[in-house]
């Protein structure tokens, strides 16, 4: 049936969906209900926009996913295979993870994944399909497909990561994302500065390699670009046309101009206007509902350029917004009171504002898996001139946290009693402000010295500026100036932040890693590399062994504060300064090595508690209600759809490569 969030009274977060390391949850719309019928239709519009990008991103993330992905749910949804053999049930497991990664990499760690079902299962099964249902190009044979696909799927050795950052190889040619082709890593990185040094006098720098594929043919190095026109086109004009749609119910003129320009920036790919559009965004601050949509965060490049497509919607939280304005209304005080060198430090914070949303539609990149925070812009020069926007997902990390609650996780890996109930005490109201000064302060703080190139950094880039603004947020979340402001109830709630991070960098996100592999994400290098650093200056944290088991215990909390101090002033030393070589050794010597004995005893303890590692979000279904005239006169919201059907029905719906 379909029912408002107000008339929804058996709600559950959690679903009965559960796959390899993955629990699927669901999110609810708080206060929909709430909101005017122009802004119900806007939230509308703009989540059709959003749903549109899906085929971008997964072809994004590895030239052969699109295809691999249409093969399989021909097999899944035909009737005439048997659905109750060994083959289609490991067929299955493995479609719902290619769905939940956008491909056939791990949304998390960027390895292949591993088929459960041979090669003969899937040949056979494919001979029993009519052709004209397989994804075959014109004059293509099914022998011609398998040749093509079954060596990405089943060869190991055939383009085993999608992105790769091993240190010493060329990230480009060892990467199995689809950003260039037919270049090398060194091609690619003198291709983009000489584009920067013709424009090193530009005081509003463009975001070099944003949007393009970097194409070599014929010995020509070339862009493709992502537009309407180019690229992508077919998936970028659904878009437009549901931001068009968009237009007609933008909530004021600056809102209305922003969607303009983000129609003119995928009409013509000028990263110009690009810019034009973020300056516009992060300074409209008067509607309640709001978006992110294109290519944005540069993840999944191994050299940290190219934006992976992806989509919000968004509304504001009015009670949660109090906590986040809180903070931005004094984020003057905190850039002051920053423990990092003064040159480094902004002397005018400009327009930081934060506020807590919640999500109503997910897209793209930020689908089925989710950040639970967002600061954007990412160009450093629009950040110190125009501000940022900063966002906390009040309604996802609800879900999560409402998941989390009982399930036996902190009692396994915490060290005693006393330390658990800090946690369980202040541990959810902790995790929400890290986020909000993380997201909110962290990304906008401190500047980088006249000359320094955005991207000195290369390949460690990105682990340096989340592992930057965590510390950030560490660091101040200790701060008698959060209980002054209300945002804590006493000097000792931050006790819970500190062990649940410190024990999440040195053992517990170990359960995300693969036996035998090392630590690639570049949130999770972060936060190795803050946890073991600290780690190594003395005995501020130990590590303690009982009855065979490994716990973290901090014996001096305010000493920990110093040492985070210390790292973060060397960290914004080393992006101020475009350092690369000190953030390698610190990337390379703190972040990415896992102890093999530990991490067994890690996977070992966690395997009992029987979860799993990863969640992700199954979307609300959006369904327009039709007055007489044949004029939308509400929005319902629907939570029962499962998550095979969403994803089938994406596929049908928003399949436009």
């Amino acid at each position: 049936m379909n029912y408002s969030e107000d008339c929804a009274p058996h709600f559950s977060y959690a679903t009965e969906e559960r796959f390899a390391d993955i629990q699927l949850l669901r999110y609810r719309l708080n206060g929909f209900g709430q909101l005017s019928l122009l802004q119900k239709k806007l939230v509308y519009y703009l989540s059709k926009a959003t749903l549109y990008g899906r085929d971008i991103t997964f072809d994004q993330f590895g030239k052969y996913n699109l295809r691999i992905r249409k093969m399989l749910e021909a097999v899944y949804t035909d009737a005439a295979i048997r659905h109750d053999s060994d083959g289609f049930r490991a067929l299955e497991v493995y479609l719902k993870r290619v769905w939940f990664s956008n491909g056939i990499y791990h949304h998390y760690g960027s390895e292949k994944f591993q088929p459960g079902f041979t090669a003969d299962y899937l040949r056979g099964v494919l001979q029993q399909i009519e052709p004209v249902r397989l994804p075959l190009r014109a004059g293509e044979t099914l022998d011609d497909m398998c040749a093509e696909l079954f060596p990405v799927i089943f060869d190991v050795t055939v383009l085993p990561k999608r992105v790769n950052k091993a240190d010493g190889e060329d990230l480009i040619q060892t990467s199995a994302c689809n950003f260039y082709e037919g270049v090398t890593q060194e091609e690619a990185e003198t291709f983009y500065a000489q584009k920067k040094a013709q424009d090193a006098d530009n005081p509003s720098p463009a975001s070099y390699g944003l949007n393009s594929t970097l194409v070599k043919e014929n010995g020509v190095i070339r862009e493709e670009v992502w537009k309407t026109d180019g690229r992508y086109g077919n998936a970028i004009r659904s878009i437009v046309y549901w931001l068009e749609k968009a237009l007609t119910v933008a909530e004021n003129d600056r809102q209305r101009k922003v969607i303009a320009l983000l129609i003119k920036y995928y009409q013509t790919g000028d990263l110009q206007v690009f810019n034009e559009y973020c300056t516009e965004w992060v300074s409209e601050h008067e509607g309640r509902v709001d978006f992110v949509n294109g290519f944005i965060e540069v993840y999944g490049d191994p050299l940290g350029m190219k934006g992976s497509w992806e989509g919000i919607v968004e509304y504001r939280d009015m009670e949660a917004t109090k906590r986040t304005q809180a903070i931005s209304q004094n984020a003057q005080w905190f850039e002051d009171h920053s423990p990092v060198d003064p040159r480094f430090r902004k002397p005018h914070v400009k327009g930081v504002t934060a506020n807590a949303i919640c999500a109503a539609m997910l897209g793209g990149d930020e689908y089925p898996s989710t950040a639970i925070g967002i600061n954007l812009p990412n160009a450093d020069w629009i950040r110190a001139e125009y501000g940022s926007k900063s966002i906390t997902i009040s309604n996802i990390t609800e879900a999560y946290n409402k998941a989390a609650h009982g399930n036996g996780f902190k009692e396994e890996f915490v060290v005693d009693q006393e330390t658990l109930e800090i946690i369980e005490k202040y541990g959810d109201k902790c995790d929400d402000l890290h986020t909000d000064l993380h997201e909110c302060l962290g990304h906008g703080s401190g500047q980088l010295l006249p000359g320094t190139d955005p991207d000195a950094l290369k390949a460690y880039g990105n682990t340096i500026e989340e592992a930057r603004a965590d510390l950030f947020g560490l660091y101040y979340i200790a701060d008698h100036k959060l209980v002054e402001l209300g945002l804590l109830p006493d000097d000792e709630a931050y006790k819970a932040q500190y062990y649940s991070y410190i024990m999440n960098g040195l053992l517990t996100q170990l359960i995300r890693i693969e036996p035998g592999r090392q630590i690639e994400e570049a949130h999770m290098r972060n936060r190795s590399l803050i946890a073991h650093w600290c780690y190594e200056q003395g005995d501020v944290i130990q590590l303690e062994q009982r009855d065979g088991k490994t716990y973290v215990r901090i014996t001096d909390y305010q000493a920990l504060r110093t040492l985070f101090a210390r790292l973060l002033a060397e960290i914004q030393r080393i992006k101020s300064e475009g350092d690369y070589e000190a953030a390698r050794q610190l990337v390379e010597r703190y972040a990415v090595k896992v102890d093999a004995a530990l991490h067994e005893e890690i996977l070992e303890r966690y395997k009992k508690l029987n979860l799993a590692p990863y969640k992700g979000f199954i979307n609300p279904v959006m369904k327009p209600v039709m007055d007489d005239a044949g004029n939308i006169c509400d929005i319902q919201l629907d939570y029962t759809e499962s998550y095979v059907h969403q994803m089938l029905r994406y596929g049908q719906e928003y399949g436009t490569m």
